[in-house]
Protein backbone atom coordinates (compact mmCIF):
# COMPACT_ATOMS: atom_id res chain seq x y z
CA UNK A 1 0.00 0.00 0.00
CA UNK A 2 1.58 3.00 -0.94
CA UNK A 3 1.62 5.97 0.86
CA UNK A 4 2.38 9.55 0.58
CA UNK A 5 1.82 12.65 2.49
CA UNK A 6 -2.10 12.74 1.91
CA UNK A 7 -1.93 9.57 2.93
CA UNK A 8 -1.07 9.91 6.93
CA UNK A 9 -1.02 13.76 7.43
CA UNK A 10 -3.17 15.93 5.50
CA UNK A 11 -6.06 13.39 5.17
CA UNK A 12 -5.75 12.54 9.41
CA UNK A 13 -5.46 16.52 9.59
CA UNK A 14 -8.53 16.66 8.04
CA UNK A 15 -10.43 13.99 9.88
CA UNK A 16 -9.46 15.47 13.21
CA UNK A 17 -10.05 19.54 12.33
CA UNK A 18 -13.79 18.37 13.19
CA UNK A 19 -12.76 16.41 16.05
CA UNK A 20 -12.42 18.84 18.30
CA UNK A 21 -13.42 22.58 18.48
CA UNK A 22 -13.02 24.16 21.90
CA UNK A 23 -13.34 26.56 24.38
CA UNK A 24 -10.83 27.66 26.50
CA UNK A 25 -10.20 29.74 29.77
CA UNK A 26 -7.61 32.69 30.09
CA UNK A 27 -5.77 33.83 32.95
CA UNK A 28 -4.19 36.93 34.22
CA UNK A 29 -0.11 37.69 34.39
CA UNK A 30 2.10 39.60 36.62
CA UNK A 31 4.12 42.02 34.60
CA UNK A 32 6.22 44.48 36.82
CA UNK A 33 3.23 47.09 37.36
CA UNK A 34 2.61 46.92 33.42
CA UNK A 35 -1.42 46.16 33.06
CA UNK A 36 -1.66 42.28 33.28
CA UNK A 37 -1.36 40.50 30.24
CA UNK A 38 -4.31 37.43 29.93
CA UNK A 39 -2.04 34.02 29.37
CA UNK A 40 -3.72 32.09 26.48
CA UNK A 41 -4.59 28.38 28.12
CA UNK A 42 -6.64 25.56 26.73
CA UNK A 43 -7.78 22.33 27.77
CA UNK A 44 -8.36 19.02 26.06
CA UNK A 45 -8.73 15.47 26.75
CA UNK A 46 -8.10 12.30 24.81
CA UNK A 47 -10.17 9.42 25.41
CA UNK A 48 -8.56 5.85 25.11
CA UNK A 49 -9.06 1.90 24.88
CA UNK A 50 -7.07 -0.94 24.13
CA UNK A 51 -7.73 -4.83 23.39
CA UNK A 52 -11.01 -4.96 22.24
CA UNK A 53 -11.23 -8.15 20.78
CA UNK A 54 -14.68 -8.09 19.37
CA UNK A 55 -16.44 -7.10 22.40
CA UNK A 56 -19.43 -4.88 21.11
CA UNK A 57 -22.50 -6.24 23.17
CA UNK A 58 -21.87 -6.81 27.12
CA UNK A 59 -22.08 -10.69 26.59
CA UNK A 60 -19.91 -13.58 26.17
CA UNK A 61 -20.68 -15.79 23.73
CA UNK A 62 -18.78 -18.64 24.80
CA UNK A 63 -21.34 -19.09 27.42
CA UNK A 64 -24.54 -17.71 25.71
CA UNK A 65 -25.41 -15.18 28.10
CA UNK A 66 -24.38 -11.87 30.07
CA UNK A 67 -20.81 -11.24 30.83
CA UNK A 68 -19.86 -11.73 34.37
CA UNK A 69 -16.26 -12.44 36.22
CA UNK A 70 -15.19 -12.21 40.21
CA UNK A 71 -15.25 -8.22 40.51
CA UNK A 72 -18.46 -7.85 37.87
CA UNK A 73 -16.63 -5.77 35.41
CA UNK A 74 -18.87 -5.15 32.36
CA UNK A 75 -17.23 -5.61 28.57
CA UNK A 76 -17.71 -3.75 25.36
CA UNK A 77 -18.17 -0.81 22.93
CA UNK A 78 -22.16 -0.04 24.04
CA UNK A 79 -20.71 0.62 27.70
CA UNK A 80 -17.30 2.51 26.15
CA UNK A 81 -20.21 4.37 24.06
CA UNK A 82 -21.93 5.79 27.46
CA UNK A 83 -18.82 6.55 28.76
CA UNK A 84 -17.65 9.08 26.04
CA UNK A 85 -21.02 10.23 25.57
CA UNK A 86 -20.77 11.46 29.33
CA UNK A 87 -16.98 12.45 29.07
CA UNK A 88 -17.77 14.64 25.70
CA UNK A 89 -21.07 16.45 27.61
CA UNK A 90 -19.04 16.93 30.48
CA UNK A 91 -15.07 18.44 28.17
CA UNK A 92 -17.68 19.56 25.25
CA UNK A 93 -17.53 17.32 21.93
CA UNK A 94 -14.85 19.57 20.71
CA UNK A 95 -12.42 19.58 23.41
CA UNK A 96 -11.91 15.45 23.05
CA UNK A 97 -10.83 13.18 20.36
CA UNK A 98 -10.75 9.29 21.19
CA UNK A 99 -7.78 6.50 20.00
CA UNK A 100 -7.55 2.89 20.28
CA UNK A 101 -4.13 0.87 20.87
CA UNK A 102 -5.06 -2.36 18.91
CA UNK A 103 -6.15 -6.35 18.82
CA UNK A 104 -9.94 -4.97 17.76
CA UNK A 105 -10.79 -7.60 15.15
CA UNK A 106 -10.10 -11.11 17.33
CA UNK A 107 -11.41 -12.47 20.42
CA UNK A 108 -15.62 -13.13 20.26
CA UNK A 109 -17.46 -15.58 18.04
CA UNK A 110 -18.84 -12.10 17.12
CA UNK A 111 -15.50 -10.80 15.51
CA UNK A 112 -14.88 -15.06 14.13
CA UNK A 113 -18.06 -15.04 12.24
CA UNK A 114 -17.49 -11.71 10.16
CA UNK A 115 -13.87 -13.05 9.28
CA UNK A 116 -14.90 -16.49 8.65
CA UNK A 117 -18.33 -17.52 7.98
CA UNK A 118 -19.84 -14.93 6.45
CA UNK A 119 -16.60 -13.10 5.89
CA UNK A 120 -16.35 -9.25 5.50
CA UNK A 121 -14.32 -10.07 2.22
CA UNK A 122 -17.00 -11.42 0.06
CA UNK A 123 -18.39 -9.87 -2.40
CA UNK A 124 -20.93 -7.64 -1.48
CA UNK A 125 -20.46 -8.96 2.25
CA UNK A 126 -21.09 -7.38 5.56
CA UNK A 127 -19.45 -4.67 7.09
CA UNK A 128 -17.33 -5.49 10.30
CA UNK A 129 -19.76 -4.79 13.64
CA UNK A 130 -16.48 -3.57 15.11
CA UNK A 131 -16.14 -0.81 12.55
CA UNK A 132 -19.56 0.10 12.26
CA UNK A 133 -19.69 0.68 16.40
CA UNK A 134 -16.56 2.42 15.98
CA UNK A 135 -17.70 5.05 13.51
CA UNK A 136 -20.65 5.30 15.14
CA UNK A 137 -18.78 5.74 18.31
CA UNK A 138 -16.43 8.39 16.45
CA UNK A 139 -12.86 7.08 16.95
CA UNK A 140 -10.02 9.39 15.60
CA UNK A 141 -7.62 6.95 15.18
CA UNK A 142 -6.28 3.16 16.56
CA UNK A 143 -3.38 1.41 16.68
CA UNK A 144 -2.71 -2.09 15.16
CA UNK A 145 -2.70 -4.66 17.39
CA UNK A 146 -0.98 -7.86 16.61
CA UNK A 147 -3.89 -9.87 16.51
CA UNK A 148 -5.67 -7.94 13.52
CA UNK A 149 -3.30 -10.63 11.58
CA UNK A 150 -4.61 -13.40 12.65
CA UNK A 151 -7.26 -13.75 9.44
CA UNK A 152 -4.75 -12.80 6.99
CA UNK A 153 -4.18 -9.41 5.49
CA UNK A 154 -6.80 -9.37 3.08
CA UNK A 155 -9.57 -9.40 6.44
CA UNK A 156 -7.47 -6.61 7.98
CA UNK A 157 -7.04 -4.38 4.62
CA UNK A 158 -10.95 -4.66 3.99
CA UNK A 159 -11.87 -4.34 8.20
CA UNK A 160 -9.14 -0.60 7.02
CA UNK A 161 -11.30 -0.11 4.76
CA UNK A 162 -14.16 0.30 6.41
CA UNK A 163 -13.33 2.06 9.15
CA UNK A 164 -14.03 6.02 9.13
CA UNK A 165 -10.80 6.43 10.93
CA UNK A 166 -6.72 5.38 10.09
CA UNK A 167 -5.74 1.86 11.03
CA UNK A 168 -1.54 2.96 12.30
CA UNK A 169 1.52 1.31 12.26
CA UNK A 170 4.43 3.04 12.51
CA UNK A 171 6.39 -0.04 12.81
CA UNK A 172 4.93 -2.51 10.43
CA UNK A 173 6.71 -1.90 7.17
CA UNK A 174 6.38 -3.34 3.64
CA UNK A 175 9.09 -6.36 3.79
CA UNK A 176 10.32 -5.40 -0.05
CA UNK A 177 10.35 -1.07 0.67
CA UNK A 178 10.55 -0.69 3.99
CA UNK A 179 8.35 1.44 4.01
CA UNK A 180 5.24 1.87 6.29
CA UNK A 181 2.93 -0.30 5.03
CA UNK A 182 -0.21 1.76 7.17
CA UNK A 183 -0.65 5.44 8.03
CA UNK A 184 2.44 5.94 11.12
CA UNK A 185 0.36 8.44 12.36
CA UNK A 186 -2.52 10.99 12.34
CA UNK A 187 -2.56 14.43 12.95
CA UNK A 188 -5.55 16.52 14.74
CA UNK A 189 -6.38 20.18 14.48
CA UNK A 190 -8.02 21.06 17.84
CA UNK A 191 -9.68 24.91 17.40
CA UNK A 192 -9.16 27.15 20.20
CA UNK A 193 -10.65 30.43 21.22
CA UNK A 194 -7.39 31.93 20.83
CA UNK A 195 -7.26 31.69 17.33
CA UNK A 196 -4.41 29.51 17.46
CA UNK A 197 -4.91 25.86 16.90
CA UNK A 198 -3.54 22.88 18.61
CA UNK A 199 -2.35 20.69 16.70
CA UNK A 200 -2.09 16.76 18.18
CA UNK A 201 -0.04 14.37 16.73
CA UNK A 202 -0.96 10.40 17.45
CA UNK A 203 1.67 7.52 16.63
CA UNK A 204 0.65 4.02 16.37
CA UNK A 205 3.01 1.62 17.15
CA UNK A 206 2.18 -2.55 17.13
CA UNK A 207 4.01 -5.49 18.25
CA UNK A 208 6.78 -7.21 16.92
CA UNK A 209 5.94 -10.66 17.34
CA UNK A 210 3.53 -10.44 15.20
CA UNK A 211 6.66 -11.70 12.49
CA UNK A 212 6.45 -14.61 14.70
CA UNK A 213 2.75 -15.01 16.15
CA UNK A 214 1.26 -14.57 12.63
CA UNK A 215 4.64 -15.50 10.60
CA UNK A 216 2.01 -17.45 8.10
CA UNK A 217 0.26 -14.34 7.24
CA UNK A 218 3.14 -11.65 7.18
CA UNK A 219 6.55 -13.86 6.15
CA UNK A 220 7.58 -11.89 3.15
CA UNK A 221 5.21 -9.47 2.99
CA UNK A 222 5.77 -7.10 6.42
CA UNK A 223 8.66 -6.65 8.93
CA UNK A 224 7.91 -5.70 12.36
CA UNK A 225 11.16 -3.41 13.95
CA UNK A 226 11.72 -2.41 17.29
CA UNK A 227 9.00 0.27 18.50
CA UNK A 228 11.83 2.52 19.96
CA UNK A 229 13.82 2.60 17.39
CA UNK A 230 10.67 3.66 14.86
CA UNK A 231 9.43 6.32 17.49
CA UNK A 232 12.92 8.02 17.47
CA UNK A 233 11.96 8.02 13.95
CA UNK A 234 8.93 9.23 13.97
CA UNK A 235 8.61 11.89 16.98
CA UNK A 236 11.73 14.17 15.81
CA UNK A 237 9.36 14.62 12.43
CA UNK A 238 6.20 14.79 14.03
CA UNK A 239 7.69 17.67 16.23
CA UNK A 240 9.20 19.35 13.31
CA UNK A 241 5.92 19.19 11.52
CA UNK A 242 4.30 21.48 14.11
CA UNK A 243 3.19 18.89 16.78
CA UNK A 244 1.70 20.66 19.58
CA UNK A 245 1.33 17.42 21.71
CA UNK A 246 2.57 13.91 20.83
CA UNK A 247 0.61 10.54 21.77
CA UNK A 248 1.95 7.29 21.25
CA UNK A 249 -0.54 4.82 21.05
CA UNK A 250 1.32 1.35 21.51
CA UNK A 251 -0.05 -2.27 21.11
CA UNK A 252 2.71 -3.23 23.36
CA UNK A 253 3.04 -3.92 27.54
CA UNK A 254 4.98 -1.42 30.06
CA UNK A 255 7.01 -4.20 31.44
CA UNK A 256 9.72 -4.03 29.16
CA UNK A 257 9.68 -7.66 29.03
CA UNK A 258 9.58 -10.77 26.40
CA UNK A 259 7.24 -13.23 26.50
CA UNK A 260 8.82 -15.40 23.73
CA UNK A 261 12.22 -14.90 25.03
CA UNK A 262 15.17 -13.99 22.29
CA UNK A 263 13.44 -15.19 19.59
CA UNK A 264 13.36 -11.91 18.36
CA UNK A 265 15.41 -8.97 18.66
CA UNK A 266 13.09 -6.64 19.66
CA UNK A 267 11.38 -6.11 23.18
CA UNK A 268 7.71 -6.92 22.98
CA UNK A 269 6.51 -4.87 25.65
CA UNK A 270 8.75 -1.79 25.17
CA UNK A 271 6.26 1.21 25.87
CA UNK A 272 7.77 2.27 29.22
CA UNK A 273 10.84 2.14 26.90
CA UNK A 274 9.99 4.00 24.33
CA UNK A 275 8.65 6.71 27.44
CA UNK A 276 12.11 6.59 29.13
CA UNK A 277 14.49 6.83 25.48
CA UNK A 278 12.58 9.03 23.18
CA UNK A 279 12.14 12.72 24.23
CA UNK A 280 9.21 14.72 22.80
CA UNK A 281 6.65 12.16 23.82
CA UNK A 282 3.29 13.71 26.49
CA UNK A 283 1.76 10.60 26.94
CA UNK A 284 1.23 6.60 25.78
CA UNK A 285 -1.59 4.61 25.52
CA UNK A 286 -0.96 1.04 25.93
CA UNK A 287 -2.07 -1.92 25.36
CA UNK A 288 -1.19 -5.74 24.67
CA UNK A 289 -0.76 -6.88 28.06
CA UNK A 290 -4.36 -6.89 29.25
CA UNK A 291 -3.52 -4.80 32.54
CA UNK A 292 -5.41 -1.84 33.90
CA UNK A 293 -2.86 1.30 34.53
CA UNK A 294 -4.60 4.43 35.56
CA UNK A 295 -1.95 6.32 35.72
CA UNK A 296 1.84 5.63 35.23
CA UNK A 297 4.79 8.21 35.09
CA UNK A 298 8.10 7.41 33.23
CA UNK A 299 11.07 10.11 32.97
CA UNK A 300 12.98 10.94 29.91
CA UNK A 301 16.48 10.02 30.37
CA UNK A 302 17.33 12.60 27.86
CA UNK A 303 14.96 15.33 28.89
CA UNK A 304 13.74 14.36 32.82
CA UNK A 305 10.36 14.98 31.46
CA UNK A 306 7.72 12.99 32.51
CA UNK A 307 5.70 10.92 30.35
CA UNK A 308 2.49 9.89 31.61
CA UNK A 309 1.46 6.57 30.33
CA UNK A 310 -2.43 4.45 30.86
CA UNK A 311 -3.40 1.59 30.47
CA UNK A 312 -7.62 0.75 29.99
CA UNK A 313 -8.28 -2.47 31.44
CA UNK A 314 -9.28 -5.62 27.83
CA UNK A 315 -12.59 -5.99 26.26
CA UNK A 316 -13.71 -2.35 27.14
CA UNK A 317 -14.17 -2.43 30.78
CA UNK A 318 -12.05 0.96 31.51
CA UNK A 319 -11.67 3.83 29.38
CA UNK A 320 -8.88 5.77 29.87
CA UNK A 321 -8.62 9.91 30.11
CA UNK A 322 -5.68 11.90 29.22
CA UNK A 323 -6.54 15.48 30.59
CA UNK A 324 -3.73 17.66 28.99
CA UNK A 325 -3.76 21.89 30.40
CA UNK A 326 -1.91 23.73 27.58
CA UNK A 327 -0.55 27.20 27.48
CA UNK A 328 0.59 29.74 24.95
CA UNK A 329 4.13 30.72 25.58
CA UNK A 330 6.98 31.75 22.82
CA UNK A 331 4.90 31.63 20.08
CA UNK A 332 3.55 28.08 20.51
CA UNK A 333 1.43 25.95 22.54
CA UNK A 334 2.86 23.93 25.48
CA UNK A 335 2.09 21.00 27.65
CA UNK A 336 1.98 22.57 31.15
CA UNK A 337 0.00 19.64 33.23
CA UNK A 338 -0.93 15.94 31.84
CA UNK A 339 -2.54 13.31 33.93
CA UNK A 340 -4.92 10.19 33.61
CA UNK A 341 -7.38 7.88 34.97
CA UNK A 342 -9.55 5.48 33.97
CA UNK A 343 -13.57 4.82 34.15
CA UNK A 344 -15.10 2.15 34.45
CA UNK A 345 -17.43 0.79 32.12
CA UNK A 346 -20.00 -1.28 34.76
CA UNK A 347 -20.72 2.39 36.26
CA UNK A 348 -22.92 2.50 32.84
CA UNK A 349 -25.61 1.49 30.88
CA UNK A 350 -24.95 0.22 27.40
CA UNK A 351 -25.44 3.02 24.94
CA UNK A 352 -28.75 1.88 23.11
CA UNK A 353 -28.14 3.36 19.70
CA UNK A 354 -24.91 0.61 19.54
CA UNK A 355 -27.34 -2.00 20.55
CA UNK A 356 -29.76 -1.39 18.17
CA UNK A 357 -27.34 -0.73 15.81
CA UNK A 358 -26.12 -4.62 15.74
CA UNK A 359 -29.12 -6.21 17.03
CA UNK A 360 -29.30 -8.10 13.48
CA UNK A 361 -25.53 -9.53 13.74
CA UNK A 362 -25.75 -10.35 17.52
CA UNK A 363 -28.69 -12.34 16.92
CA UNK A 364 -27.06 -14.02 14.10
CA UNK A 365 -23.91 -15.00 15.63
CA UNK A 366 -26.26 -16.26 18.64
CA UNK A 367 -27.91 -18.24 16.85
CA UNK A 368 -24.51 -19.82 14.80
CA UNK A 369 -23.12 -20.43 18.60
CA UNK A 370 -25.66 -23.08 19.89
CA UNK A 371 -25.36 -24.73 16.65
CA UNK A 372 -25.41 -28.56 17.98
CA UNK A 373 -22.22 -30.31 16.79
CA UNK A 374 -22.47 -33.61 18.84
CA UNK A 375 -23.42 -35.37 21.72
CA UNK A 376 -21.09 -36.20 25.35
CA UNK A 377 -21.46 -39.32 27.28
CA UNK A 378 -20.13 -36.90 30.41
CA UNK A 379 -19.86 -33.27 31.57
CA UNK A 380 -16.54 -32.13 31.66
CA UNK A 381 -14.98 -28.63 32.66
CA UNK A 382 -11.68 -27.18 33.55
CA UNK A 383 -12.51 -26.05 37.13
CA UNK A 384 -9.75 -28.38 38.21
CA UNK A 385 -7.46 -28.76 35.02
CA UNK A 386 -4.97 -26.13 36.30
CA UNK A 387 -3.68 -28.46 38.58
CA UNK A 388 -4.90 -31.87 37.75
CA UNK A 389 -5.23 -34.10 34.90
CA UNK A 390 -8.49 -33.36 33.46
CA UNK A 391 -10.55 -35.36 30.19
CA UNK A 392 -11.58 -31.93 29.18
CA UNK A 393 -7.95 -31.03 28.36
CA UNK A 394 -7.54 -34.76 26.85
CA UNK A 395 -9.87 -33.87 24.12
CA UNK A 396 -7.61 -30.83 23.32
CA UNK A 397 -4.73 -33.28 22.92
CA UNK A 398 -6.19 -36.11 21.57
CA UNK A 399 -7.64 -33.99 18.79
CA UNK A 400 -4.50 -32.85 18.05
CA UNK A 401 -2.50 -35.72 18.26
CA UNK A 402 -4.49 -37.35 15.87
CA UNK A 403 -4.58 -34.74 13.60
CA UNK A 404 -0.87 -34.63 13.53
CA UNK A 405 -0.43 -38.47 12.63
CA UNK A 406 -2.72 -38.09 9.46
CA UNK A 407 -1.13 -35.49 8.55
CA UNK A 408 2.47 -37.19 8.91
CA UNK A 409 0.99 -40.58 7.38
CA UNK A 410 3.11 -42.07 4.96
CA UNK A 411 5.80 -39.47 5.42
CA UNK A 412 9.68 -39.50 6.81
CA UNK A 413 7.83 -38.83 10.20
CA UNK A 414 5.42 -41.12 10.31
CA UNK A 415 6.42 -43.92 12.17
CA UNK A 416 7.92 -41.61 15.29
CA UNK A 417 5.47 -40.98 18.40
CA UNK A 418 3.07 -38.11 18.64
CA UNK A 419 2.86 -36.15 21.85
CA UNK A 420 0.47 -33.23 22.17
CA UNK A 421 0.73 -30.40 24.64
CA UNK A 422 -2.35 -28.07 25.68
CA UNK A 423 -3.32 -25.00 28.29
CA UNK A 424 -5.74 -24.62 30.03
CA UNK A 425 -7.23 -21.36 28.53
CA UNK A 426 -10.17 -21.23 30.76
CA UNK A 427 -11.31 -22.11 34.00
CA UNK A 428 -14.97 -21.86 33.19
CA UNK A 429 -14.55 -24.03 30.51
CA UNK A 430 -17.41 -27.09 29.99
CA UNK A 431 -18.57 -29.60 27.96
CA UNK A 432 -21.99 -30.44 28.91
CA UNK A 433 -23.16 -34.10 28.73
CA UNK A 434 -25.84 -34.44 26.30
CA UNK A 435 -25.57 -32.22 23.55
CA UNK A 436 -22.26 -30.00 22.35
CA UNK A 437 -22.61 -26.94 20.12
CA UNK A 438 -19.84 -24.76 18.70
CA UNK A 439 -19.72 -22.77 21.83
CA UNK A 440 -19.04 -25.18 23.82
CA UNK A 441 -16.45 -26.30 21.64
CA UNK A 442 -15.00 -22.83 21.27
CA UNK A 443 -15.15 -21.96 25.25
CA UNK A 444 -12.61 -24.78 25.73
CA UNK A 445 -10.10 -23.04 22.71
CA UNK A 446 -10.97 -19.48 22.76
CA UNK A 447 -7.88 -18.29 20.80
CA UNK A 448 -7.69 -17.95 16.98
CA UNK A 449 -4.39 -20.45 17.30
CA UNK A 450 -3.39 -22.61 14.26
CA UNK A 451 -1.86 -26.52 15.04
CA UNK A 452 1.97 -27.34 14.01
CA UNK A 453 4.09 -30.88 14.41
CA UNK A 454 7.35 -29.44 15.58
CA UNK A 455 10.68 -32.33 16.23
CA UNK A 456 11.96 -33.05 19.83
CA UNK A 457 14.26 -35.15 21.68
CA UNK A 458 13.39 -36.50 24.85
CA UNK A 459 15.79 -34.67 26.52
CA UNK A 460 14.16 -31.38 24.78
CA UNK A 461 10.71 -32.19 26.32
CA UNK A 462 12.19 -33.25 29.77
CA UNK A 463 13.56 -29.29 30.05
CA UNK A 464 10.34 -28.10 28.08
CA UNK A 465 8.34 -29.59 30.85
CA UNK A 466 10.54 -28.16 33.76
CA UNK A 467 9.79 -24.75 32.09
CA UNK A 468 5.99 -25.48 32.41
CA UNK A 469 6.51 -26.72 36.18
CA UNK A 470 7.45 -23.61 37.26
CA UNK A 471 3.43 -22.15 37.07
CA UNK A 472 3.43 -23.77 40.37
CA UNK A 473 4.10 -22.22 43.77
CA UNK A 474 6.80 -23.84 45.86
CA UNK A 475 4.59 -25.79 48.57
CA UNK A 476 6.48 -27.63 50.92
CA UNK A 477 5.89 -31.22 52.14
CA UNK A 478 2.94 -31.27 54.99
CA UNK A 479 1.87 -27.28 54.08
CA UNK A 480 -1.62 -26.68 53.21
CA UNK A 481 -2.68 -26.87 49.87
CA UNK A 482 -4.46 -23.70 48.61
CA UNK A 483 -5.78 -23.76 45.03
CA UNK A 484 -6.47 -20.47 44.96
CA UNK A 485 -2.76 -19.59 45.58
CA UNK A 486 -0.78 -23.08 43.97
CA UNK A 487 -0.87 -21.80 40.60
CA UNK A 488 0.66 -18.65 38.38
CA UNK A 489 4.33 -18.34 40.51
CA UNK A 490 5.97 -15.48 38.91
CA UNK A 491 2.65 -14.18 37.35
CA UNK A 492 2.71 -16.91 35.06
CA UNK A 493 -0.99 -17.40 33.04
CA UNK A 494 -3.17 -20.13 32.89
CA UNK A 495 -2.18 -20.24 29.18
CA UNK A 496 1.44 -21.04 29.89
CA UNK A 497 1.21 -23.83 31.64
CA UNK A 498 1.94 -26.67 29.32
CA UNK A 499 0.78 -30.20 30.34
CA UNK A 500 2.00 -32.48 27.47
CA UNK A 501 0.38 -35.93 26.53
CA UNK A 502 1.62 -39.07 25.25
CA UNK A 503 4.08 -39.26 28.36
CA UNK A 504 3.60 -39.95 32.25
CA UNK A 505 5.41 -37.55 34.99
CA UNK A 506 5.13 -36.40 38.44
CA UNK A 507 5.73 -32.72 38.88
CA UNK A 508 6.90 -32.01 42.59
CA UNK A 509 6.31 -29.09 44.10
CA UNK A 510 8.50 -29.40 46.66
CA UNK A 511 11.05 -28.77 44.95
CA UNK A 512 12.48 -26.01 43.34
CA UNK A 513 11.88 -24.74 39.65
CA UNK A 514 14.06 -26.43 37.20
CA UNK A 515 13.91 -29.84 39.85
CA UNK A 516 10.33 -30.61 39.83
CA UNK A 517 9.63 -33.46 36.75
CA UNK A 518 10.42 -37.06 38.29
CA UNK A 519 9.47 -40.32 36.82
CA UNK A 520 9.27 -38.95 33.61
CA UNK A 521 8.41 -42.16 31.03
CA UNK A 522 7.43 -42.79 27.60
CA UNK A 523 5.13 -46.31 27.47
CA UNK A 524 6.28 -47.81 30.94
CA UNK A 525 9.89 -47.11 30.24
CA UNK A 526 12.18 -44.23 31.46
CA UNK A 527 11.98 -41.31 28.94
CA UNK A 528 15.12 -41.98 26.45
CA UNK A 529 16.97 -38.53 26.36
CA UNK A 530 18.11 -39.14 22.65
CA UNK A 531 15.08 -40.42 21.72
CA UNK A 532 12.99 -38.45 19.24
CA UNK A 533 9.16 -36.94 19.18
CA UNK A 534 7.09 -35.37 17.05
CA UNK A 535 5.52 -32.58 19.63
CA UNK A 536 1.71 -31.49 18.38
CA UNK A 537 1.80 -27.71 19.38
CA UNK A 538 -0.19 -24.76 18.61
CA UNK A 539 1.84 -21.60 16.60
CA UNK A 540 1.55 -19.39 19.39
CA UNK A 541 4.13 -21.75 21.47
CA UNK A 542 5.85 -22.68 18.54
CA UNK A 543 6.65 -18.92 17.53
CA UNK A 544 8.16 -18.39 20.81
CA UNK A 545 5.14 -17.62 22.56
CA UNK A 546 5.62 -18.06 26.70
CA UNK A 547 9.58 -18.59 26.13
CA UNK A 548 9.38 -22.09 25.94
CA UNK A 549 12.82 -23.91 25.87
CA UNK A 550 13.85 -25.79 22.50
CA UNK A 551 10.25 -25.95 20.54
CA UNK A 552 10.50 -22.55 18.66
CA UNK A 553 13.77 -23.40 17.28
CA UNK A 554 12.44 -27.13 16.56
CA UNK A 555 12.54 -28.33 12.98
CA UNK A 556 8.79 -27.66 11.40
CA UNK A 557 7.68 -30.91 10.22
CA UNK A 558 3.84 -29.59 9.62
CA UNK A 559 1.72 -26.75 10.02
CA UNK A 560 -1.92 -26.42 9.30
CA UNK A 561 -3.63 -23.27 8.48
CA UNK A 562 -7.12 -23.80 9.96
CA UNK A 563 -7.40 -22.81 13.69
CA UNK A 564 -7.63 -25.51 16.00
CA UNK A 565 -10.39 -24.65 17.49
CA UNK A 566 -12.37 -25.32 14.55
CA UNK A 567 -10.05 -28.41 14.43
CA UNK A 568 -11.76 -29.84 17.73
CA UNK A 569 -15.56 -28.82 16.41
CA UNK A 570 -14.60 -30.95 12.97
CA UNK A 571 -13.44 -33.59 15.00
CA UNK A 572 -16.52 -33.87 17.20
CA UNK A 573 -18.96 -33.37 14.58
CA UNK A 574 -17.13 -36.31 12.33
CA UNK A 575 -17.31 -38.72 15.69
CA UNK A 576 -20.65 -38.13 16.30
CA UNK A 577 -20.46 -39.11 20.39
CA UNK A 578 -17.72 -38.10 22.65
CA UNK A 579 -16.60 -40.98 25.03
CA UNK A 580 -14.14 -39.39 27.73
CA UNK A 581 -13.73 -43.22 28.28
CA UNK A 582 -11.87 -43.90 25.02
CA UNK A 583 -9.23 -40.74 25.45
CA UNK A 584 -9.18 -39.83 28.79
CA UNK A 585 -5.96 -40.62 31.40
CA UNK A 586 -3.77 -39.55 33.86
CA UNK A 587 -0.39 -38.54 32.56
CA UNK A 588 0.63 -36.14 34.80
CA UNK A 589 0.17 -35.34 38.48
CA UNK A 590 1.46 -32.91 41.16
CA UNK A 591 3.57 -34.77 44.18
CA UNK A 592 5.39 -33.43 47.31
CA UNK A 593 8.22 -36.00 47.89
CA UNK A 594 6.62 -38.54 46.13
CA UNK A 595 3.26 -38.35 47.34
CA UNK A 596 0.41 -36.83 45.59
CA UNK A 597 -0.84 -33.88 46.45
CA UNK A 598 -4.35 -34.36 45.09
Amino acid sequence: MPLNRRTFLESSAALGAGAALAAGTAAPAEAHGARPRPVKRYSFTVMGTTDLHGNVLNWDYFTDKEFDDKAHNDIGLAKISTLVNQVRADRGRRNTLLIDAGDTIQGTQLSYYYAKVDPITREGGPVHPMAQAMNAIGYDAAALGNHEFNYGIPVLRKFEEQCDFPLLGANALDAKTLRPAFPPYSVHRLRTPHGKDVRVAVLGLTNPGIALWDKANVNGKMVFPGLEEQAAKWVPKLRSMGADVVIVSAHSGSSGTSSYGDQLPHVENAAGLVAEQVPGIDAILVGHAHTEIPEYRIANKETGKEVVLSEPLKWGQRLTLFDFDLVWEKGRWTVEKAAAQVLNSNTVEEDPEITGLLADEHRKVVAYVNTVIGTSTAAMTTADAPWKDEPIIDLINVVQAETVKAALAGGAYAALPVLSQASCFSRTARIPAGEITIKDAAGLYPFENTLEARLMTGAQLKEYLEYSAKYYVRTPAGAPVDTAKLTNADNTPDYNYDAVSGLTYDIDIAQPVGQRITGLSFEGKPLDPAAKFVLAVNNYRAGGGGAFPHVATAEQLWADSDEIRNTIIQWVQAKGTVDPATFASVDWRLTRDGIPVF
